[in-house]
């Protein structure tokens, strides 16, 4: 249950929520006018939890962005419920969340918990509208992608010294070219199996978003690497998976092992503030733009669905330019 710390706000005066508020009948016990107040939102948490089957994080999260709703149209006025706030204090909330620096993540993010909420009270009869129905949140920033430099990759990968010694290097170095020179996400990575890589044609077939195939080519070095990884790979007794990538004990190889190889690996090179496998991915996109690949083969490689998404690695590309332009110019 929430704490009841909620109904004592200092902008409103000690107390005086409780005044005239229609959910208090007079005598009722402090616990009891509590529990009458928060019976919707936990009633909304076990069907959260109980029929969505959403994680214990995640229903906490909706706790916390409820409760911070119900402390901003209380502190306007202790006689608004659930039930008979509108838009305009919806609105207002937003206002105030941004005010406060909240990005345009978490400010959607909140809006989207009242409008579950309130689909939540519409179906159960407890509320006959809902104040979000027209709420429009604000736009939220579309940041460049984060990449790593060209220089600082050749560093990487022209440096064995860097990646330690035994399977684990050589599984290291292996998925890290392979990120760096198809592009691939991490899932899809994860997916491929010992049939997926055609050393004759030169491909990885991969199975991407929406189940959808493509084939990605690989150059000479990739596939040197590829080579040096299976003689590993095959030295392994008693493998009973297909998956390409595995552990020193022939197990698949799992997600978070993958993220702590990247971060470990991007951080002996680089000083970019995210360091995932997906960094990697941009670092493939940019650098193919950058030495003037055409941008309709990056989007088919990529496997994005429109050219639109491709295209803000060109913005990437572009504002790379204005830097160097900026630091290099005497003049700029």
């Amino acid at each position: 249950m929430l704490a009841p710390r909620i109904f004592f706000q200092k902008k409103s005066g000690t107390r005086n929520v409780f005044k005239n508020n229609p959910y208090i009948s007079e005598g009722l016990p402090i616990i009891i006018v509590v529990m009458k107040i928060v019976m919707e939102i936990e009633k909304f948490a076990d069907y959260l939890k109980l029929e969505r089957n959403y994680s214990d994080c995640t229903i906490s999260g909706y706790r916390k962005d409820l409760e911070l709703f119900h402390n901003f149209f209380v502190s306007l006025d202790h006689n608004l419920t659930f039930q008979t706030v509108d838009n305009n204090i919806v609105r207002a909330w937003i206002v105030e969340l941004m005010k406060s620096g909240q990005a345009t993540t978490t400010v959607n993010r909140k809006l989207s918990t009242l409008r579950s909420f309130y689909k939540f009270l519409m179906m159960n009869g407890c509320a006959d509208h809902s104040p979000v129905t027209l709420i429009k949140g604000p736009k939220n920033k579309k940041p460049l992608p984060v990449f790593v430099r060209e220089s600082e990759m050749d560093r990487l990968l022209d440096d064995d010294s860097l990646f330690g010694e035994g399977f684990d290097a050589v599984l290291g170095k292996t998925i890290i070219e392979t990120f760096y020179q198809t592009g691939i996400r991490l899932a899809e990575l994860l997916g491929l199996t010992v049939s997926s890589v055609d050393f004759s044609a030169g491909t990885i077939k991969v199975l991407g978003k929406r189940n959808k195939e493509r084939y990605i080519p690989f150059g000479e070095e990739l596939k040197n690497q590829f080579e040096k990884y299976l003689e590993q790979r095959n030295s392994i007794e008693n493998i009973s998976t297909s998956s390409f990538f595995v552990t020193e004990k022939g197990e698949p190889l799992p997600r978070h092992k993958v993220y702590a190889l990247v971060k470990n690996l991007l951080t002996k090179v680089s000083t970019v503030t995210k360091k995932s496998p997906h960094v990697l991915r941009h670092t493939f996109a940019t650098a193919m733009l950058n030495n003037n690949a055409d941008l309709s083969s990056v989007k088919e490689i990529l496997g994005h669905a429109s050219l639109a998404a491709t295209q803000v690695y060109t913005h990437t590309t572009l504002q790379e330019l204005k830097d160097i332009y900026k630091h290099a110019h005497p003049r700029a």
